[in-house]
């Protein structure tokens, strides 16, 4: 069996950079050991398999080269990205079906945004012991946080822990324990760790951050939209950081960099987050073939 599969590079910065996500169409006939194969063949942090839905326009699965998740903020923008590049989707609300249930994705011109939910906190400094163990494994301290502000653990349908750090230095100097992070990631039910300063490389950006998930194989990937959304959550209701629209920089400081912006628009109501989008744009770089 042939599968074609393209890579895109989702959240561009500049029509740069971006972190590559594998997508699979027409996927109907693959079962779940198929996608599971093809996601590790293609070697990136997830691959997305589209096939027909009776609940919503798509029906999405992302796997990761060692395992499923519910939800990829950047695959999913590859994908929505593409179809729209091929005219199989247009301009306006489409959606997607998840095994965490269907998710409404907002088509606007070159960028695509997916929905998440309202934010759901979970205070790490509650846990001193818990507090200096993510730390630790991080490779950092409390005396490198931003005073005033803790770690917490924010979930908008996949969960992460946001580490508020001083500066950019502080958040590129960090060398992460990748064994014990895996560890508290099955621990506190998380996908990965999202550490952050204010700083950022272009003007008018709400934060530059950092994301490691090596619960799901990834030692870090350069754009996180399902960690960008608990980040803008977070800078608006714990460090009332003002507007609806926030910009959240990645993958400068990777080596390589791969610089990726993506863009979450907050949906208030009296000031409350109801739900929120989370997207960017793509681009399509090359395609694969692959024999299962």
């Amino acid at each position: 069996m042939q599968v074609q599969v393209r890579i895109v590079n989702a959240f561009v910065d500049g029509g740069k950079g971006g972190n590559p996500a594998g997508v699979v169409l027409q996927a109907d006939a693959l079962d779940r050991r198929h996608k599971q194969a093809i996601a590790a063949q293609v070697g990136l942090s997830e691959t997305a398999f589209v096939s027909s839905s009776t609940s919503a326009a798509f029906k999405l699965e992302f796997f990761t080269p060692t395992r499923q998740i519910a939800h990829c903020g950047h695959a999913t923008v590859a994908t929505f990205s593409l179809l729209r590049q091929l005219g199989m989707v247009a301009d306006g609300w489409t959606s997607k079906e998840t095994i965490d249930g269907n998710r409404a994705i907002l088509i606007q011109a070159d960028m695509a945004f997916m929905e998440q939910r309202a934010p759901d906190y979970l205070d790490l400094s509650d846990d001193p012991a818990l507090l200096a163990e993510v730390l630790a494994a991080l490779g950092s301290d409390p005396g490198q946080l931003l005073p005033g502000v803790w770690p917490v653990r924010v979930s908008t349908g996949g969960a992460f822990v946001v580490i508020p750090l001083v500066d950019e230095v502080q958040v590129h100097a960090l060398h992460p324990d990748q064994a014990a992070l895996a560890r508290l990631s099955e621990r506190l039910d998380l996908i990965g760790f999202y550490a952050f300063s204010r700083q950022t490389r272009h003007p008018g950006r709400a934060a530059g951050a950092r994301m490691f998930a090596p619960r799901y194989g990834i030692d870090e990937e350069s754009a996180t939209g399902m960690a960008a959304g608990p980040l803008a959550c977070f800078l608006h209701d714990r460090m009332q950081l003002p507007g609806s629209r926030l910009l959240i920089e990645q993958g400068y400081l990777m080596q390589p960099p791969s610089p990726s912006v993506i863009t979450v628009d907050l949906q208030l109501a009296q000031g409350r987050i109801e739900r929120l989008l989370a997207g960017g744009q793509a681009q399509t770089m090359h395609e694969l073939t692959l024999v299962l």
